[in-house]
């Protein structure tokens, strides 16, 4: 008897906006098939923009695919699962969509976007911060995160240390790099 091992998934966030060639959405389509050549499965928010971009790369290079949607985001923008998910995971509310893509993962990379993408950061950050989840690679992609962060950031609210939770990633290669070198080890 043979025991199967569990495969790794990376949650990955990001806008629904880009377009299919757009930079954006070439760099989320990257990401998707660097994770998947690695053998590690993605879970996005199932829908369009990169969304469909990460799915698209994975699927392209034999990953596996989940798309983790909500009935509630479905109300206010009508559209379904992009044609690439494998595995449609639907909850009713966007709370628990949410809740899902930051907790049931082995490693997270946020790439550029706007209200939503940046709650999912805050909260995967929070969660590390004060261990609601076991350590974890939390790779930001992009100039606008390292802009951001580092225009936020006070030394007297947060510590270095959990400044330290971020890996900044300059490409879809970097980031993919420090979450297959990260995952599953306490960063």
């Amino acid at each position: 008897m043979t025991t199967r091992q569990k495969t790794q998934v990376i949650s990955v966030f990001g806008s629904a906006a880009p377009v299919a060639g757009s930079e954006a959405y070439e760099s989320a389509r990257l990401v998707g098939r660097l994770l998947a050549e690695a053998g590690l499965a993605v879970a996005t928010g199932g829908y369009s923009g990169t969304m469909t971009a990460v799915s698209q790369g994975a699927s392209e290079a034999g990953g596996h695919v989940i798309g983790v949607t909500s009935a509630q985001i479905e109300r206010f923008r009508p559209l379904g699962a992009n044609q690439w998910v494998a595995e449609e995971i639907k909850y009713e509310s966007l709370r628990d969509r949410l809740l899902h893509l930051v907790l049931q993962n082995d490693g997270m990379i946020v790439l550029p976007g706007g209200i939503g993408t940046l709650s999912e950061m805050t909260l995967a950050w929070s969660f590390l911060q004060v261990g609601e989840v076991e350590p974890r690679p939390l790779a930001l992609l992009g100039e606008m995160w390292r802009d951001g962060i580092q225009a936020f950031y006070r030394p007297e609210y947060v510590k270095q240390q959990h400044l330290d939770l971020l890996y900044f990633a300059d490409s879809a290669e970097t980031a993919v790099a420090h979450i297959v070198k990260n995952v599953g080890r306490k960063p």
